[in-house]
């Protein structure tokens, strides 16, 4: 049997940041403000430590961040349909 992943509620939350950039213009950058949900605050701080994006609060994706974001729309707009 192959590897069984569990996703946590921290990932679930980092996609969902993920999902919020315009992959159509990488010249739009997100801003998450102090008033926002604190589970997406931290997801985007997550982000930024993991060199996903340019700043805590949001700001660009990095190339990285790019090829997550991709990826992470990719599946979601799979299992959506």
């Amino acid at each position: 049997m192959g590897l069984i992943m569990q996703y946590s509620i921290d990932l679930i939350e980092e996609l969902t940041v993920l999902s919020m950039f315009d992959l159509g213009n990488h010249q739009a950058g997100l801003k998450i403000h102090h008033t926002a949900e604190p589970v997406i605050i931290a997801a985007a701080q997550r982000l930024y430590q993991k060199g996903l994006t340019s700043h805590v609060d949001g700001g660009y994706l990095t190339q990285l961040g790019i090829e997550a974001a991709e990826h992470a729309q990719a599946a979601l707009t799979i299992l959506d349909t």
